[in-house]
């Protein structure tokens, strides 16, 4: 039977779900993880979404090589399908032939390090295969039923901040009706249980992605227009161990444009927010300044702003932005970003 001790530390890993830093949450699930079944190590794997390879996120006790082949070598063996396949993660001493204690991978990588015994459990969620847990000791014996069913209990936990596209939503606050996908290049990676980005169909937007991409910036919030309707997009660099660098998480869902502007206003005051001038924004959109200072005069209108620099305040503030991608002299989108820590 599990301990007071067993069940409190148990539930702390279940309410580090909730932690907002997905790194910090990790290292926490793993250190008390070893504490509750007394292991000398621990190591938590993430699926690339992208490339489909595992990398280890948080770990502890392990050398360098021993961590890495626990990460890319063990998804090789025989082995690691005999995990996908039991019922409750397997440990070395209780494996019924013991072959894994005579075979390559413990010989060459397990016993030199100084392990006697280890379990591994393979992380789900929503019935997807996510990562694995490893847990090693010194000791024979270290890891029986007790400590397996233990193991069992909290991999549910384990598996969500191990699933890369899933905390990379829940860390983008995204409501739960847009739709979503990871961008990493031309690699499109769907979100579970989210329909795809509409306007990750235009080239256009695909421009704009790559740009903030490129930007270093954290979050852009923007509006988009596609096949006669409107969209409001998010751009979010999640920043996620197991995620290759500079994945963007895309985020939309069809919305009315604010304040009843038109989509000429919105290129408007999207230049205007750059802190272009009438006479250079009626050059873009070839049209006489006077033109164009009736649009800045409906806008403020409409906004019930006083001046243009109010007006471009509340555009970069709610993210009444029509961005494009490459404009001469001056980036897109580079105005409109926030920063990292922003």
């Amino acid at each position: 039977m599990p301990t007071h001790r067993h069940v409190a530390l148990a539930a702390e890993i279940g309410m580090l779900v909730r932690e907002p830093d997905v790194v910090q949450a990790r290292r926490e699930m793993l250190r008390l993880l070893t504490e509750i079944l007394d292991g000398d190590a621990g190591s938590l794997i993430a699926v690339d979404p992208f490339a489909g390879e595992h990398r280890q996120v948080a770990g502890s006790g392990y050398a360098a090589g021993t961590a890495r082949s626990l990460a890319v070598d063990f998804a090789r063996t025989h082995w690691f399908d005999y995990v996908l396949d039991s019922d409750l993660p397997p440990s070395i001493s209780e494996e019924p032939s013991q072959s894994f204690r005579r075979g390559w991978f413990y010989e060459e990588h397990v016993e030199p390090a100084g392990f006697r015994d280890g379990m591994t459990g393979a992380l789900r969620r929503g019935g997807r295969y996510v990562g694995l847990v490893h847990l090693s000791s010194g000791r024979h014996g270290a890891f029986d039923t007790r400590a397996r069913r233990l193991l069992a209990s909290v991999m549910p936990a384990l598996a969500a901040v191990a699933d890369v596209t899933g905390w990379a939503v829940h860390a983008g606050g995204v409501p739960p009706s847009d739709r979503a996908a990871l961008v990493s290049g031309d690699r499109i990676v769907p979100v579970p249980e989210r329909n795809r980005p509409q306007v990750l169909e235009d080239g256009a937007f695909r421009k704009v992605v790559a740009e903030f991409r490129e930007s270093g910036g954290r979050r852009l919030r923007v509006l988009w227009p596609l096949d006669r309707t409107w969209h409001r997009v998010g751009l979010l660099s999640p920043g996620l161990p197991g995620c290759p660098p500079g994945a963007v998480l895309v985020h939309s869902r069809p919305a009315e444009v604010p304040y009843g502007l038109t989509g000429r206003e919105v290129e408007v005051l999207t230049r205007l927010a750059m802190g272009m001038t009438n006479d250079v924004i009626a050059q873009q959109f070839f049209l006489s300044p006077r033109t164009i200072h009736k649009h800045v005069e409906h806008v403020l209108q409409k906004t019930r702003t006083s001046s243009r620099a109010e007006a471009a305040a509340l555009a970069v503030r709610e993210g009444i932005l029509w961005p494009v991608p490459g404009l001469p002299r001056r980036a897109g989108v580079r105005a409109f970003l926030t920063r990292t820590g922003g």
